[in-house]
């Protein structure tokens, strides 16, 4: 569950390449989160994810789109984050209709920002990866919430309980 931070990490200045559908068709942008927060006037929630279309990441993506009218209505915007393609996240956006923009960063600029890359043990052997987080910053681009190594199972039920006022 997201907690209450410590932790000082800062929305970065840096563009980002992202993604996402509307109206039927693709935009795909770059733009700093900070700036991007800043044009709002909403919070912002961000979660790293490994990889597309596996189970977890897909169980994960479709609950933020089926809450997407209930975290808007408490000032939030969701963006997710993976190491995938712009190409892999269109497919994945397609097949599961995600309503919810997702950044490409194949260079791990933003994963090495907010320290999300580290070593696992897969089957037995050791290897660098995007562990599982979520980052939530209020409407001022502040860290308020945050949460690494989480379960995606249900994790926008309990986030939301969090949020709420």
């Amino acid at each position: 569950m997201a907690k209450p931070t410590t932790e000082t990490l800062h929305l970065p200045d840096f563009p980002v390449s992202i993604v996402r559908k509307i109206a039927g068709s693709f935009i795909h942008d770059e733009i700093s989160l900070k700036e991007m927060v800043a044009n709002t006037n909403k919070g912002l929630i961000l979660y790293f994810y490994p990889k597309d279309n596996t189970p977890g990441c897909t169980a994960q993506a479709t609950e933020f789109t089926a809450h997407l009218h209930d975290f808007d209505e408490l000032g939030y915007d969701i963006v997710g984050v993976s190491r995938d393609s712009v190409e892999s996240h269109k497919k994945f956006i397609d097949k599961y209709d995600l309503q919810i923009p997702l950044v490409s960063d194949t260079d791990e600029t933003l994963c090495q920002h907010f320290e999300v890359i580290k070593e696992k043990n897969m089957y037995g052997k050791v290897i660098l990866g995007l562990v599982r987080s979520a980052f939530v910053f209020d409407k001022d681009g502040t860290l308020t919430h945050a949460q690494r190594n989480l379960r995606a199972k249900d994790y926008t039920s309990r986030l939301l309980t969090i949020l709420a006022p």
